[in-house]
């Protein structure tokens, strides 16, 4: 719907912004607090962006240069205002921005929401640009005045947060200078807002880092008084910040309403000089998986913001959140400077290896610590084994699994080479897609035998970076579901009951049954050191991807073809045995026992039988078998 009248226009705000706004109005959130804050950091934004602005056009400050934020309170009215002389915007800005939601992610946003996760609801505002609508959780109308910078038009933007909103031209004399005014007409349960001290105090606590000072107005006609200085935070020196205002600055520059999980604050001098506060969050963001991958760190010159595209990370850390404010970079920088500095790479570069090394003094000194940071942030950490093969030691180091021996625990790669076995040359692992079935997997029967312990990889990640033959501390990575085991120099456990060395004769005749029998299935018929109780099992050819990694390349259509595998038999397995031991006249039954031995192994690799039919079949055929002997 748009309804035109000369320059009044009235529109439908988008599907998921009408979605979104039912949600605020209906009270999804149970903390409505929040709605302050965003509009706080929605004008510090504004001042921000005219700061920059300003840089390459000063007649935008005009007599005004000076950034600031005024809250007023009107508690006769039921109206709060929070005013700033930033940026402003034009009427198409008004559209873009507080018509419709731009930035990804939002239907997933909503879908969360929707779902109606209350011990959530207040980390979720903010995350994906919708902040500006939680206003509309304590208001029935909305009003937006505003006046771009350099501008001699002001509009103003009006919703009840229905599904419709206006825009009209708004007189001068009644809109700021330059900048935005923002009206809330409270809802009736909503007016205790207007009390001086509860503003100042939610203002302070949850916006009193922004880098723009704050005022409030108590009431009509009153005087402005200060609440906050706007002194950026990250250039004061760590002994004078409290561990709550730290908090407060998280919270505010990541989107989110948790403890930060740890806390960077440096500052670099020498041939660089840059301040930087960075914070890994309390829980993982909700474009952690987003597509592009791209990192969320602001970039500050001077103290000007510039952009929060900057790459100022490797991928793999896109789950920090705060800011590099260097003092070496020009202040008219473009993207494309941005992309090609070399003050930049040097940066970047600095800065990923103190990430990585206050990681690493974390995991050694506060192991509970940094095991919450693994759980949340562990999957995107390995990206970096695979990627970055110059700081692949450094992330072998960080990195922590589950394995046969670590329980609900953690396991480092240090912990588990100083418990090798005697004998035991690689660092074993199994890659899969749950956790349950790979300890159950005959594969690792020979292993759990022998005392040895197994990684066990669950993440998709998991089967790229070890394909890149990396080593840790001169042992190589090997996968238990690939070529030969290699445990036959590694003593078992129980040595009482260790099974003849040499299989029975007729054993070696029934394997080459089998590889007759199945033709081109398999690539080959062995007998098995790693099996101890099941029958059979398949594994990857030795050289080329295990089984896993054959699949996820499969799924994804990059490979040509899939490598024949090998079917491994238990020589010592009662029924293997018994088959081998059946005369010439029981040619078809053993044939029927050699293709489900094969779909045997198939379904505790986590497959399908090859042919559901011919299996259906061949297990009837054995069914009525036992009967009539019976």
């Amino acid at each position: 719907m748009t309804t035109d009248t000369k320059a009044t226009e009235t529109k439908a705000f988008e599907a998921d912004v009408s979605r979104l706004l039912h949600m605020m109005v209906h009270s999804v959130y149970s903390d409505k607090d929040v709605f302050l804050r965003e509009l706080i950091s929605n004008a510090a934004d504004a001042c921000e962006k005219l700061r920059f602005e300003a840089v390459s056009r000063p007649e935008l400050l005009a007599d005004d240069p000076k950034p600031r934020i005024s809250i007023s309170a009107d508690p006769d009215g039921k109206l709060i205002t929070v005013e700033d002389n930033g940026i402003g915007m034009s009427r198409d800005d008004m559209t873009e921005a507080l018509g419709t939601i731009a930035r990804s992610g939002t239907r997933a946003f909503i879908e969360r929401v929707g779902a109606g996760n209350s011990s959530e609801d207040t980390q979720l505002i903010g995350q994906f640009g919708v902040g500006f609508y939680s206003a509309f959780m304590v208001a029935t109308r909305v009003d937006v005045i505003s006046r771009l910078a350099g501008s001699e038009e002001a509009w103003r933007w009006s919703s009840d947060g229905k599904g419709s909103y206006e825009i009209a031209p708004a007189p001068l004399e009644a809109a700021p200078k330059r900048g935005t005014r923002v009206v809330l007409h409270l809802m009736d349960d909503a007016v205790s807002y207007t009390g001086s001290y509860r503003l100042e105090q939610l203002a302070k606590s949850q916006s009193g880092h922004v880098p723009v000072p704050i005022t409030l107005i108590e009431r009509p006609g009153a005087e402005a008084r200060d609440i906050a200085d706007g002194t950026a935070l990250w250039v004061r020196p760590k002994s004078e910040i409290k561990p709550e205002e730290y908090t407060d600055f998280y919270r505010g520059v990541s989107g989110q309403y948790d403890e930060p999980a740890a806390t960077i604050h440096f500052r670099a001098e020498g041939r660089q000089e840059y301040s930087v506060l960075a914070f890994v969050p309390g829980s993982r963001p909700f474009d952690l998986f987003d597509q592009d991958r791209k990192g969320r760190m602001k970039l500050y010159v001077r103290r000007v913001f510039i952009t929060d595209d900057a790459d100022l990370l490797p991928r793999y850390l896109r789950f920090m959140r705060g800011l590099v404010d260097s003092a070496d970079l020009p202040l008219n920088v473009s993207r494309e400077m941005i992309q090609e500095s070399p003050l930049l790479a040097a940066i970047r570069k600095g800065l990923t290896n103190r990430v990585l090394g206050d990681l690493a003094k974390l995991a050694e000194n506060e192991t509970e610590a940094y095991a919450k940071i693994w759980e949340n942030f562990g999957v995107v950490l390995k990206e970096g084994l695979y990627e970055d093969h110059e700081r692949r030691e450094q992330l072998l180091k960080l990195a922590r699994f589950r394995s046969t021996a670590s329980g609900e625990g953690w396991r480092g790669l240090a912990e588990y080479v100083s418990a090798m076995k005697e004998g035991q040359k690689a660092i074993f692992f199994m890659a899969g897609d749950d956790r349950a079935r790979l300890e159950a997997s005959p594969q690792l029967e020979g292993f759990k035998a022998r005392g040895i312990e197994v990684l066990l990889l669950t993440d998709p990640v998991d089967s790229f970076w070890t394909s890149m033959a990396p080593e840790f501390d001169g042992k190589p990575f090997r996968s238990v579901t690939q070529g030969v085991a290699e445990l036959s120099e590694i003593p078992l456990l129980d040595e009482a009951n260790k099974p003849d060395a040499a299989a029975a004769p007729e054993v070696d005749g029934f394997l080459a049954f089998l590889k007759a029998a199945l033709g081109d299935a398999v690539s080959d018929v062995k007998a098995s050191d790693r099996l101890t109780e099941s029958a059979v099992c398949l594994v990857a050819p030795e050289h080329g991807p295990d089984r896993q990694f054959e699949r996820l390349l499969n799924a994804a259509g990059r490979l040509d073809k899939t490598a024949k595998p090998i079917l491994e038999i238990n020589p010592r397995h009662q029924r293997v045995l018994a088959l081998a031991s059946l005369g010439e006249d029981e040619q078809a039954f053993k044939e029927d026992a050699a293709h489900l031995l094969y779909d045997e192994a198939r379904v505790l690799d986590g497959d399908k039988p090859a042919d559901a039919r011919a299996f259906s079949e061949r297990l009837a055929r054995l069914i009525a078998r036992g009967i009539s002997k019976g």
